[in-house]
């Protein structure tokens, strides 16, 4: 599984158990990570949450994949 699909599933298990809440609390984890000074989980949260954002965004303008 890459990085990206690794996000993107977890931003789907968030979004299952935190529905709208769901960005907050990957926001939340990732600055566990930032305040640890641990770089890689800081990014993995960051891509978590943009994963999120992107899922709520909901489709793009028609014919946009």
């Amino acid at each position: 599984m890459s990085h990206d699909e690794a996000a993107l599933s977890a931003a789907r298990a968030l979004i299952a158990q935190y529905g709208e809440d769901a960005a907050t609390i990957a926001v939340m984890r990732a600055a566990e990570y930032a305040a640890l000074g641990d770089v890689s989980g800081l990014a993995a949260w960051d891509a978590v949450t943009d994963a999120i954002e992107a899922l709520q965004s909901g489709p793009g303008p028609a014919g946009a994949n």
